[in-house]
């Protein structure tokens, strides 16, 4: 029967080679014209520990992953052990059958298929390693998918490796489909391939954001490598020399903050990736920013603290943190994208909104929407949205035309200064991480205190303009209305369709995509207009329910609230709401 949507679970050690077996079969889906949604789970570690890889597929848009799975295939006898009562009724377990099967007791409802993976990778394809590409052959095969995607992949991922490694995997996966075939007369659940569908790209929230952030003119970048903040950094690695930005690893996170700071002083548009242990290093360092009005883009990607905490888990634990981080007072702007589209946005909007305001721009991203992969239609990344906004940078030609002396500090009603980067005679200025003068001058004048630090924070009436209010899904008069930030949207956003498929009207979602400035008003409004609210938050204190306590005054109801490092599902969420209400 037609499945609406389907879920393969890979899983083994680490060292296996799950998460780029698992990412190469969810792109053979999407060039078969399906949607996908990846999502790899893994330990902190090289070797040994159990990881997995999740694909959900299906002919719609996808936002999340889900608990149910219909195919597991197990490398090793832990994966049966975690994972066998996840398997839907009349679902499949692949695993070889020189591992054999764990001790415990059997689910009659499901179909155990024993293969010799092993030995079938190695008569085809000469080398054991290649039993992941064999074994997703025979899920090929099992779900009546085409397998001349997975051909396509296997040649562009392949082919810098010669003909022959080429010919032997494509012979690996024509043995796993014959494979799979044998077993598909007890497997009901069909996912075939969609020919001649639209051409679509797999992205993740790292992936998209580092796109923006290049689209949007990005040309330094420095960083300490922190999982999950550092892949932004190997993204930029990689392309670095082909698209003209200079990217530094730093000797640690103080360094790295401190050279973007530098790069941003003379012009350049500067990125810092970190996640929540790098950005602690990196605060006094912010604040200099803030004071030096220099502008600067800092991606924070969450996982769970306090100190080390759970490396290569998910948290949202960060809100409160970023809000108020670095001592004294002075603005900022904090991005909280939910959606891999989101995160491209965002990557080119906080250089704008950075430069134009002269203030850090910080972007909350976490583990699970920085490493989640989903299948998007390509006009979702939309490139002719993309703006380059400089705010008061003076050219040479202002500098030329300058009567008065430059004054880089200058007090102006809207809070943002003429800003000039060094190399022009007339823009001699000092800039110090102290309180300063008009001219950049140290001083400890009350007067001039007062008059830099009212400056600076007259910046927020046009940065709260900036600021998009909370974004709608779901119908407008609803019983019920979740609120969330950030990544969490995704898995709230089907719960919602979940509910509503059993009675309309039901539920909708209020969303937050920025949080800092906040949009009190815009929040107010949408909150007023709600009837019972629960707020849904990937921590364990709340924190997006305090700030709403504390902008508008506002109690939500119930909350909903995950904090064991694994991101919400739809099915967490309405079995939790059951408890809730």
């Amino acid at each position: 029967m037609a499945q609406r949507d389907l879920a393969i679970r890979i899983g083994g050690e680490a060292g296996m080679g799950l998460e780029s077996s698992g990412a190469g079969f969810a792109r053979a889906l999407t060039r078969g014209g399906l949607y996908v949604f990846g999502l790899p789970d893994y330990y902190s570690r090289i070797r040994g520990g159990h990881n997995f890889y999740s694909i959900r597929v299906a002919r719609h848009p996808l936002y999340t992953h889900a608990e149910p799975v219909h195919v597991l295939l197990a490398l090793d006898r832990e994966t049966i052990r975690r994972h066998v009562n996840h398997v839907v009724p009349g679902g499949a377990i692949i695993y070889d059958e020189k591992d054999g099967l764990p001790e415990g007791p059997r689910r009659a409802d499901v179909g155990f298929c024993a293969l010799p993976l092993s030995q079938l990778a190695e008569e085809k394809g000469g080398r054991e390693v290649m039993r992941n590409t064999l074994a997703l052959g025979v899920v090929a095969g099992l779900i009546g998918f085409d397998p001349q995607y997975m051909a396509s992949v296997i040649r562009d991922n392949f082919a810098r490796k010669g003909q022959a490694v080429v010919d032997a995997n494509l012979r690996v996966v024509e043995a796993g489909v014959q494979a799979g075939c044998s077993f598909d007369g007890d497997f009901s659940f069909r996912m075939e391939a969609v020919p001649g569908a639209p051409a679509r790209v797999m992205m993740n929230g790292t992936e998209a954001f580092a796109l923006g952030a290049l689209a949007g003119g990005c040309r330094f970048v420095a960083g300490y490598p922190m999982t999950p903040g550092s892949l932004a950094l190997h993204w930029f690695a990689r392309y670095a020399d082909q698209y003209g930005v200079a990217t530094k690893h730093a000797e640690d996170e103080i360094a790295a903050i401190n050279m973007a700071i530098g790069a941003g002083l003379v012009g350049a548009r500067a990125l810092v990736p970190t996640s929540g242990g790098g950005f602690s290093l990196m605060v006094e360092a912010l604040g200099m920013a803030g004071i030096a009005e220099i502008p600067l883009v800092v991606y924070e990607a969450q996982r769970p603290g306090p100190a080390t905490g759970l490396a290569t888990r998910n948290e949202q634990g960060d809100l409160m943190f970023a809000l108020y981080a670095s001592q004294g007072e002075f603005p900022r702007f904090i991005l909280t994208p939910g959606t891999v589209e989101d995160c491209f946005r965002a990557g080119w909007q906080s250089f704008n909104l950075a430069e134009k305001h002269q203030t850090p721009a910080i972007i909350l991203s976490d583990h699970y929407l920085a490493v989640a992969q989903r299948t998007l239609d390509v006009e979702s990344i939309d490139f002719d949205a993309v703006t380059i906004e400089r705010g008061e940078l003076l050219t040479d030609q202002d500098l030329d035309a300058m009567e008065e002396p430059y004054r880089r500090f200058r007090v102006t009603a809207s809070g943002i200064s003429p800003r000039a980067v060094p190399g022009h005679p007339k823009a001699v200025f000092v800039t110090t991480a102290n309180e300063h003068t008009e001219r950049g001058a140290i001083t400890e004048e009350p007067a001039d205190r007062v008059a830099q630090t009212e400056k600076r924070l007259r910046k927020l009436k046009g940065m709260q303009q900036e600021i998009e209010g909370p974004f709608w899904y779901g119908p407008e008069e609803a019983e019920l209305t979740f609120v969330c930030w950030g990544s969490t949207c995704g898995p709230l956003r089907e719960a919602v369709d979940r509910l509503n498929a059993g009675r309309a009207g039901r539920a909708n979602m209020l969303y937050f995509t920025a949080l800092c400035p906040f949009p009190t008003a815009a929040t107010a409004e949408a909150l007023n207009r709600t009837r019972r609210t629960v707020a849904v938050e990937c921590n364990a204190t709340g924190q997006l329910e305090s700030l709403l306590r504390m902008q508008t005054c506002w109690q939500v109801e119930r909350s909903i609230r995950r904090y064991d490092g694994r991101p919400f599902t739809p099915e967490y969420i309405l079995g939790k709401l059951e408890q809730a209400l």
